[in-house]
């Protein structure tokens, strides 16, 4: 069953979740920093834009919940780190674009 499980699948679940201040989903915006995969288990590494981010458990709780219901029988944990520290050149040209960079 885990050789289905890529880091690309992954991250084409994680582009489902958007951001909800900024409106760009949390790849394109550079949140995601390490995905790793161990039999059942999806180790995600994030960040958030700010460490104050009033959104912060909601953001890693739909991350969790979207991979978990996508991908049936694995287990996820959302590491969110502050170091290194998110700025806006982690975006991608794309997110850059829709935000008029």
């Amino acid at each position: 069953m885990t050789s289905t499980i890529t880091k690309e699948k992954i991250t084409d679940i994680l582009r489902t979740v958007i951001d909800p201040e900024i409106g760009i989903n949390i790849v394109d915006l550079g949140l995601v920093y390490d995905i790793n995969i161990t039999e059942n288990i999806i180790d995600i590494t994030m960040t958030l834009t700010t460490p104050g981010c009033p959104m912060h458990g909601s953001i890693t709780d739909w991350v969790k919940r979207i991979v978990e219901m996508t991908i049936p029988d694995v287990s996820v944990n959302v590491n969110l780190v502050w170091e290194p520290k998110w700025t806006p050149d982690k975006m991608s040209e794309d997110a850059k674009l829709q935000l008029g960079m």
